[in-house]
Parts: C-alpha cells; structure tokens; sequence
C-alpha cells in the first residue's frame, strides 16, 4: 500500500497494520519541527512501544513541544520507566480518567467507562495520522498466531489537518483543566479554540458525550441507506443497535450486496457470542457474512459503492458508539476507497471464512444458548447504563 492519493489538495496514504505504520509514524515524528500531539487507549510497553517512545524523547531533546495523552485503562500498564524518560525529556504526559472501575454500573458512575478510544497523531499542524492502530505489536506473544491484527490507519497531509489538530488541541486543554494543571491563558485558549472546518471530500467524524454522541452512527446509516450496490464493513466488535442492523437489511433486501467482515477467533467471549446471536436475521436477508481467521480482526473500517470509505477507531458496538471518545476519518474518493476495497477483499479471499446459509440451523442447542445468554448479557448490561432496549 503505497498509493498516495490526493482529495481536495490533501494527500491520502492507507496504511495497513503496525509494519507499515510504524517505521512512517516514526519517520515523521523526527522530522517534526514544532509540535507534536498524540492521543492512544494503548501504548503498551512492547518493541512497538519503546520505537514511538524513542522518537518522542528525541523530538522533545530537540525541542518540539511533544504532548502525549493516554486512556488511563487502556493505557494503564504503560512503563513506569519509559514515563519516566518521557518527563525528564520534557515531553508532557497528561491521563485521560485514570480512574479504573470496570464492574461500577451505577448510572452515576457511568462516566468511568467513556474511555479515550482515538488514535491520532498530529505533527506540526500539517501531518495527521488517524485510524485503529493502537500503539502495540501486531504480533502479541499473548496472542498465539503468527499472524499480526488486521488493521487500518490514514496518514493525512494538507488542509483537512487543521481540524484534526485543533481537536486534539481541545481536548488536551480540557483534561489539563479537569486535572488542574496549568489553568492559565494556554489551557484557557485551548479549551475555547474553534474547530477549524473541514474540507470538501473529507470529514473528521467524532462521537462524545457532549455535542457528537451519534455522529459516527449517523455518518454509517447515511451511508448506508444511500448505497446502490455494494456496502463493505470490517469490523471487530460487531454489535450494533436495531436501526443500524434494519439499515443493512433493507439494504439488502433493494439488492445492494452486503458483506460483513468480522472476529472469528475469539477475544471478548460475551460479546463474541452476543454477536452470533444476530447471525441468522443477517443471513435470512442475504447478508454475507465471512470470519477472519489467521489473527485478531482489530480494523474499523467500511467501503461503499466503491465511492465513500471510513477508516477509525469506532467499533460497531455500544460500548463505542454510546460510551468512548472516537475519531473517525470518512473519505469521498473512488481512488481511495478502491484501494480500501481491493485490501478487504483480498483479506475475505485468502483469510476469512464465509459463515453459511444455515448457521442457525447447524448449530448445536448449546451453542445457539450460549450466543442468546451473551447476548442478554450485553442488553442487560447496556440497560443497567442507562440504555436499555438500544440493541
């Protein structure tokens, strides 16, 4: 994937898992001239992490004012040393809700689960990274597979930057304040920055608890109700409300093929089997759904009628379309999209299997009990949140 494509005056580039992310991300990072952000819900303390970590330490030692913000769950097992050499570089490390408290689930305490789920990075206001990469290895000595995660990001260059950066640049002067640090006239400018508008071709989607709580959601079914032939989505964690699932099923049901990339190996067993629950309402409409095999599925990303992309940090699931901080990047170039398209199917052809007809049927009671307890599960859980009957 070395296609550069240009959509309004910007540069596109796809790249595709941590061997072509990395070592571009890097490069980038040491020639950055002034200032560099990153946001991540992992950097984890591997050799993918100790390459970033060393590039930002040189940035900082050279004078680039580096600011790193990470979730403080997803994040939370980041080296005490490494921070260490991070702040006596003069990079600045801010956390984002450091508290952890995964099985409060009282609605009040709700907010300790909005998690900073993004992966953006923005060097020098000109260069944007956005995507699913998180900062880790592909190939996890925990995962058991030869194979790295298949996964997407977007390294962005032009105009359409601008917006991607004074996002960042908010939302840091926002947590600065809420830890009450330095509330002087920078975070008191940065809180109150205007987002600078986006381009034609070219949009920065968000979801938050504030003013994008359905953006993302909104940004799909437009899509989706507007495709005529053809809807791809790749997605890890496939779990989305009624509205989202009726979408694709009248898509279907007007003759727009509908393929669904999704995990076959399992991560997450609840929501693992609370996803085959919805298997056989899928199917009956003609969906075509596939399993990755040969390692964790960890992209976010969708194509259709070969026109219009998407490629973020949003899963379909509503853990992150009510609940997590989410970028995603959504494309309007044939070019582009082609080049997404081409990738997914390759990956569909060589390393997915396609999930049959009769699922349903062939399945044992058991199995068919399990995918509607975990489903339950995941309702009841959603409902104790706050959001009941949502999927």
């Amino acid at each position: 994937m070395n296609n550069v494509h240009r959509v309004a005056e910007n540069q596109l580039l796809l790249l595709q898992n941590g061997a072509a992310y990395f070592p571009r991300l890097c490069a980038d990072i040491d020639a950055a001239q002034h200032s560099i952000y990153l946001e991540t819900y992992i950097f984890a303390s591997d050799e993918a992490g100790r390459m970033v970590v060393d590039a930002l330490r040189r940035a900082a030692e050279r004078g680039v004012v580096v600011r790193v913000l990470l979730d403080g769950y997803g994040s939370a097992e980041f080296s005490r040393a490494w921070l260490a050499d991070l702040t006596a570089a003069n990079v600045q490390v801010q956390w984002f809700r450091r508290e952890i408290s995964p099985f409060t689930l009282r609605r009040s305490r709700m907010r300790r689960l909005r998690r900073l789920h993004r992966k953006l990075v923005v060097l020098d206001g000109e260069v944007a990274f956005i995507g699913g990469i998180n900062i880790i290895n592909d190939i996890s000595k925990h995962d058991r597979f030869s194979s790295p995660r298949l996964d997407y990001a977007v390294r962005l260059q032009g105009a359409a930057v601008g917006e991607i950066h004074s996002t960042m640049r908010r939302l840091w002067g926002v947590v600065s304040w809420a830890n009450f640090r330095r509330r002087g006239k920078e975070i008191r400018r940065l809180v109150m920055e205007r987002i600078k508008p986006g381009v034609p071709g070219i949009k920065l989607v968000l979801r938050d608890n504030l003013r994008h709580r359905h953006n993302i959601e909104d940004a799909y079914l437009k899509a989706i109700d507007g495709a005529k032939s053809e809807i791809i989505i790749a997605n890890a964690y496939f779990l989305p409300r009624r509205a989202f699932r009726l979408a694709l099923m009248q898509a279907a049901q007007r003759g727009v093929r509908v393929v669904l990339l999704l995990q076959g190996r399992v991560e997450y067993r609840v929501q693992h089997y609370a996803t085959h629950a919805l298997y056989d309402q899928l199917l009956a409409v003609g969906i075509e759904i596939y399993e990755y095999q040969p390692s964790y599925l960890h992209a976010k990303v969708a194509v259709v009628d070969g026109q219009w992309t998407t490629v973020g940090s949003s899963n379909i699931d509503p853990f992150s379309l009510m609940l997590a901080l989410e970028a995603n990047l959504a494309v309007q170039d044939a070019g582009f999209a082609g080049e997404l398209r081409a990738s997914l199917l390759a990956a569909i052809a060589n390393d997915a299997l396609r999930v049959g007809d009769g699922y349903g049927v062939t399945r044992s009671w058991r199995d068919r009990l399990v995918a509607r307890v975990s489903y339950g599960i995941v309702r009841l859980l959603i409902g104790l949140l706050g959001y009941g009957g949502s999927i």
